[in-house]
């Protein structure tokens, strides 16, 4: 259990990372981590889910196992009655709103341990510092995963918006048995493979090899673009707005308000990604905390605006599909327009596909230089002073399933796992608070502990209004990676090691 416990010192992390092969060069400064975020988190959401959070599901199989967790704790065994997991409506809105409070809470959190702990790894090695070994494998373990699954969606939107943009251009697309999900759940769709979503990752995964300066400067030009086609669209689309799309504003009253912002959550975890920069910044103590809240600050305010705008002008009941702005301004004959939101959709989805593998390869890299995963992990290119093989992992290991399923089946998961690493970052600073009460802060979370209680109990609040076949897919990756880390990662461990020396 010692073992078990055991955390690893701030300055030791800071003297790995700063010397030997497999240091990263400081090349970011606060307006590419910005950029970084804002790349991340507009892109998968406003473009992707805001129809299936608006809409919610039917599990009309009556089984419990696709009830959400806080409706059975309520309501029992009726919670699966077949009536469904109603959406937001018009009330998406404040589903992006409450999120956003929510993510709050937990960017401030994120915004302390990074100006302290400036090192590849995000809460994997906060956890690392603070709880112990075995919960920063499991938080490393849920990161994987988190990453992963955000990317496969993101890719499978976007393969939907390049046939609608081909479609516009030249009046043709891809089939759909090569631009389609093969699967649904457990299901066959008849289609082959989704081509497009494969070949997006891996060529991106090639970019990230290059360099990170070169991945920012790519990025920086795809965000403002993309926020260019966001604005464009509030402010092109506002003429078509029916006020009686509006009304009733939550059809669902507060819970299908709840359940949307359960779904949508999703869209707004590429703050915390910026985090994972660290070690590639030139002044993380005072530029982490300016890039991950203002992250957070204007994808808020785009995201609202989009939601708000939507869902006036087509009824909410029709966006329940994979690229909803854009059959939206269909349907309202805006071609024009429809054009270039879909070019800036799709430029969206680039910088968010990059982010979140930039994002991904780190966390494997970070776990390889404990010696958690094989040294080959943290191996970095001479030239380029990248982590290329973990990129090249990271990519086939979003590519490959990206081309087989569909986007609903990969974002719940995405979800458990981004609040899961909420909660016990936001623990990890109040354990900092107790422990290490004078070492020096970039940045301090206001009105420690109720901030970060306040985080955990919103987390916790969203998680359980995720379906319990959630719960149950990451209890089972999670007990997966522990098998791992039994049978391999824990012999390698660093800190065993100077334990059976010291003895």
């Amino acid at each position: 259990m010692s073992q078990l416990l055991k955390t690893k010192s701030i300055e030791s992390l800071i003297h790995e990372s700063e010397c030997g092969d497999k240091r990263l060069k400081r090349s970011l400064g606060p307006w590419s981590l910005i950029a970084f975020g804002v790349g991340a988190v507009i892109g998968s959401g406003i473009f992707t889910l805001t129809g299936t959070a608006a809409v919610g599901s039917m599990y009309i199989s009556h089984s419990i196992f696709e009830a959400p967790v806080l409706d059975l704790l309520l309501h029992g065994s009726k919670a699966a009655s077949g009536i469904g997991r109603p959406g937001a409506g018009p009330g998406i809105t404040l589903s992006f709103i409450l999120v956003a409070i929510v993510c709050g809470f937990a960017a401030l959190c994120y915004a302390e341990l990074a100006s302290m702990i400036p090192i590849a790894g995000s809460a994997y090695t906060y956890a690392y510092t603070t709880l112990g070994e075995i919960f920063a494998w499991i938080i490393g373990w849920d990161l994987i995963l988190e990453y992963a699954v955000s990317n496969m969606s993101v890719a499978v939107g976007f393969s939907a918006y390049f046939n609608d943009i081909c479609d516009f251009l030249f009046h043709a697309h891809l089939p759909d048995s090569l631009s389609n999900p093969a699967m649904i759940e457990l299901h066959r769709t008849g289609a082959v493979f989704n081509v497009p979503a494969f070949l997006v990752v891996m060529v991106l995964t090639w970019v990230l090899v290059r360099g990170v300066r070169e991945s920012a400067g790519a990025n920086n030009i795809m965000v403002v673009i993309k926020i260019a086609a966001v604005l464009v669209f509030v402010f092109g689309a506002a003429h078509a707005i029916k006020p009686e799309h509006w009304r009733p504003f939550m059809p669902n009253g507060f819970s299908g308000v709840l359940t949307g912002a359960a779904i949508v959550f999703f869209t707004y975890i590429g703050f915390d990604s910026v985090s994972c920069a660290a070690e590639e910044t030139k002044n993380p103590q005072r530029d982490m905390p300016i890039g991950i809240i203002g992250t957070l600050i204007v994808c808020g305010i785009l995201y609202a605006s989009v939601a708000l705008v939507l869902t006036g002008i087509v009824n909410w009941k029709t966006l329940n599909n994979a690229a909803p702005v854009a059959n939206a301004l269909k349907a309202i004959g805006l071609n024009n327009l429809r054009f270039v939101v879909t070019t800036g959709a799709l430029l969206g989805m680039l910088s968010s596909l990059l982010v979140y593998q930039y994002g991904q390869a780190r966390i494997w890299f970070a776990m390889s230089r404990d010696r958690l995963l094989p040294d080959l992990f943290s191996s970095v290119h001479k030239r380029f002073q990248t982590p290329h093989v973990s990129t090249w992992i990271a990519g086939f290991f979003v590519a490959l399933p990206a081309g087989i399923w569909d986007i609903g089946t990969f974002a719940e998961l995405a979800n458990i796992g981004t609040l899961f690493a909420f909660i016990l970052v936001a623990f990890g600073v109040i354990v900092l608070r107790r422990t290490q009460p004078d070492r020096a802060r970039g940045f301090r979370v206001p009105w420690v502990p109720l901030t970060p209680v306040l985080s955990i109990v919103s987390c916790g609040i969203l998680m359980l209004s995720l379906p319990l076949q959630t719960f149950l897919r990451f209890v089972a990756w999670l007990l997966v990676g522990l098998v791992i880390y039994f049978c391999y990662s824990s012999k390698r461990s660093p800190l065993r090691i100077e334990e059976s020396v010291g003895k």
